[in-house]
């Protein structure tokens, strides 16, 4: 039986030459932890990478194998000198932390005093101004705003106005913003178009007002309760609904090569299908989407509904879109639903919104896929 003694042995053993055929996918295919993998990545970079000349590496690894760092120290030792933008003179001060870690004691917590002596700080820059907003998690999202110290002075003191000191805070600030942004026409608010996917049953369930648990997605990248939709649409003779037909196979009804850039049925069609950015793990909703080609333009692909899908302006550019010079993977679409291919092949749909309408349509044949 192997023994924690003998774990630690193993761990503080394994040195810098046991990364000189450094596989990340092996790595990862063999079920190490991504965060190690990623440390051995970077050490194996520093070492046997190509941003320095050979004979400085192998000062680097000569140094490293003589004082007997582990991987682990060769890491620590890594993150401390990686914000030296310059290869050069990171190394440098990589060189520098060699010498010294001779003098110290063989801990991380060592090495990073030692690097706190030795290695220049980084300079701090200011925080972007920027607003971000996170994923939908239970009806709530979380937004974030990085902005100009007297603009948010301004807006927490407009905030702060009418509280009431014996009850929570926070709760409070949020409605006092929410109405600074609505108040006097500020901000329009969204206008989601719920997608009339559901099966005829539950249909009906919603018609006799029995259909309250069912769920319907919209293209805003949020989901409204059966009684939201009967109570807001149905009943409100100024809103227009709208249908779309799918086939549990092909998925939107296709349409016709007519120009470069998608017509609006197309647009919301696509929309329809995936009411989020087809990449795994992406929440952007599908109505700040780009309109993408699944095989490109430059390569013949025409706009038609089979060939479109939903994607944020981030995975529209960095998608595969020649698929045999695989980095970030592209979509295809499998059985009516854009669907994301990995590098190495392996196709995997988008779930951060799973109210698209071959999901809701046909789960049945969502599943088996």
């Amino acid at each position: 039986m192997k023994t924690f003694d003998d774990l630690i042995s193993v761990h503080s053993s394994l040195g810098i030459d046991s990364l000189e055929h450094f596989d990340k996918s092996r790595a990862l295919d063999a079920g190490i932890e991504p965060a190690v993998v990623n440390n051995w990545k970077m050490v194996h970079e520093a070492y046997y990478g190509e941003n320095l000349s050979s004979a400085k590496q192998q000062k680097a690894r000569d140094k490293a194998r003589a004082l007997g760092l582990s991987l682990g120290l060769l890491a620590q030792i890594e993150r401390a000198v990686k914000h030296i933008s310059h290869a050069t003179r990171r190394h440098s001060y990589r060189m520098k932390m060699l010498s010294a870690a001779a003098r110290v004691s063989r801990t991380c917590a060592a090495l990073l005093a030692l690097a706190k002596r030795i290695v220049p700080a980084k300079e701090k820059t200011p925080p972007r101004e920027q607003a971000t907003f996170g994923a939908p998690n239970m009806g709530k999202t979380t937004v974030t705003l990085t902005m100009d110290e007297r603009t948010a002075a301004d807006l927490k003191f407009a905030a702060y106005q009418d509280i009431d000191p014996s009850k929570p805070i926070g709760p409070q600030l949020l409605r006092a913003i929410i109405a600074l942004l609505k108040g006097g026409g500020g901000v329009a608010e969204a206008a989601p178009r719920p997608l009339l996917l559901v099966g005829l049953d539950q249909h009906v369930q919603i018609l006799n007002r029995e259909g309250d648990e069912v769920l319907l997605g919209m293209t805003d990248g949020t989901t409204m309760t059966g009684a939201e939709y009967l109570n807001r649409f149905i009943a409100t003779a100024d809103n227009h609904l709208e249908a779309a037909i799918f086939h549990p196979a092909e998925g939107a009804i296709n349409l016709y090569r007519g120009q470069r850039f998608a017509n609006q049925k197309q647009r919301d069609l696509a929309k329809a299908t995936s009411p989020v950015c087809a990449f795994v793990g992406c929440h952007q909703a599908a109505d700040l989407c780009e309109t993408h080609h699944i095989t490109a333009w430059k390569n013949g692909g025409e706009t038609n509904l089979n060939n479109l899908a939903p994607l944020c302006r981030y995975h529209n550019r960095v998608n595969d879109d020649d698929p045999h010079l695989a980095h970030h993977g592209h979509i295809e679409m499998l059985t009516g639903t854009p669907t994301w291919i990995s590098p190495k092949g392996y196709p995997v749909v988008n779930t951060t919104h799973p109210y698209g309408a071959m999901q809701t349509v046909f789960p049945e044949v969502a599943q088996a896929a």
